[in-house]
C-alpha cells in the first residue's frame, strides 16, 4: 500500500517537474544551435541568458504563490498556460519574428517558474520522512533533466526534420495532457496541504507585499551568504559552458541532430545517472 503510494507521488512529481524542464532545454540547447544556425552572432545568443530573469525573481511572487488559492489551481493554470504559449508559437515564423522568439521563451520562463513555486510546495507536504524526501529529490533532478534532454536534444532532431511548428504543436499536446492529468490526480489532496497555508497567512500576509522580508530573513541564516555566493558561482560557470561548448561544435561543423544527440542525450544521461545516485544515497544516508 505505502509502495503504490509513493509511487504515485514520484510519478506526479516527476511529471511535473519533466515539463517544468523543457524550457531550460529549448533556451539552453535549442535556442543557441539555432541561432547559430540561422548566422546569429555569438553576443546575441549569449544576451538571450536574460530570459531567464523571471527564476531571479521568484521571490517576488513565492509567497503570492504559497498563500493564494490551491496548489492545483495553480499547476493546471501554469501548465494549461505553457500548452495556450505553445500553440501560438506554432503559427510564428521564427527567422521573420525573432523578436517573438524571445518573446516566447520569456514567457514560458515566467509561467515555469510560478509552476516551480507550486509544485516545490506540493512536494514538501507530500513527502514524508528521510527516505521519501530522497526518493522525491531524484524525481525532482531526474525529472527536469529529462525535460531538459526532451527539448534540447530530441526536439532538436524533430526541427531538423519536421519543423518549428510541428515542434510546438508536439509541445502543446505534452502541456496540455500534464494539465488534464494534474487537474484529476487524486495524489494531490487539498487536505493535506491546507496546513502549511493556513499558518502561513496567521504569520502575517504583509510579507506577501514585502518579499524582502523574505530575503532578510533567509540570508539571516548562519552561512547563507556564502553558500550563495558558491551557487552563483558555480552555475554562472556553467551555463556559460553548456552554453558556448555546443557552438563551438555546430562551427566545426557537427550537424544539429548529432549535437542534439552528443551535447543533449549522452550527456545529460551522464548527467541523470548522477543524479539518481545522488538520490539514492541521500534516502539511505542523512
Amino acid at each position: 500500500m505505502w509502495g503504490e503510494i509513493m509511487n504515485d507521488k514520484l510519478v506526479f512529481l516527476g511529471l511535473l517537474y519533466f515539463v517544468q524542464g523543457i524550457p531550460y532545454g529549448l533556451q539552453s540547447s535549442l535556442l543557441p544551435v539555432f541561432l547559430r544556425g540561422a548566422g546569429h552572432s555569438l553576443t546575441r545568443i549569449g544576451l538571450t541568458k536574460i530570459l531567464y530573469f523571471p527564476w531571479v525573481l521568484k521571490v517576488l511572487w513565492a509567497p503570492l504563490v504559497d498563500r493564494v488559492g490551491t496548489k492545483r489551481r495553480w499547476l493546471v493554470a501554469t501548465v494549461s498556460g505553457l500548452a495556450l504559449t505553445c500553440l501560438s508559437s506554432a503559427a510564428m515564423a521564427p527567422e521573420a519574428h525573432i523578436w517573438g522568439v524571445a518573446g516566447t521563451l520569456l514567457v514560458m520562463n515566467s509561467l515555469a517558474s510560478v509552476q516551480d513555486i507550486a509544485v516545490d510546495g506540493a512536494a514538501v507536504a507530500l513527502l514524508k520522512g528521510r527516505v521519501e524526501l530522497g526518493l522525491g529529490n531524484t524525481a525532482q533532478v531526474v525529472g527536469y533533466k529529462a525535460g531538459s534532454v526532451f527539448a534540447g536534444g530530441g526536439l532538436l532532431a524533430v526541427i531538423d526534420v519536421a519543423g518549428w511548428s510541428w515542434m510546438f504543436m508536439l509541445l502543446t499536446f505534452v502541456y496540455a495532457g500534464v494539465a488534464l492529468f494534474v487537474w484529476g490526480a487524486p495524489v494531490l489532496d487539498e487536505e493535506t496541504l491546507r496546513g502549511p497555508q493556513v499558518e502561513g497567512s496567521r504569520r502575517g500576509g504583509q510579507e506577501v507585499m514585502r518579499p524582502w522580508r523574505v530575503w532578510r530573513k533567509m540570508l539571516a541564516v548562519p552561512g547563507t551568504p556564502w553558500t550563495v555566493l558558491y551557487v552563483l558561482t558555480y552555475k554562472l560557470g556553467e551555463q556559460g559552458a553548456v552554453t558556448m561548448f555546443p557552438l563551438f561544435l555546430l562551427d566545426h561543423h557537427m550537424t544539429a541532430r548529432e549535437l542534439g544527440f552528443w551535447n543533449g542525450v549522452i550527456a545529460m544521461g551522464f548527467s541523470i545517472c548522477g543524479s539518481s545516485l545522488g538520490g539514492l544515497l541521500l534516502a539511505q544516508f542523512r
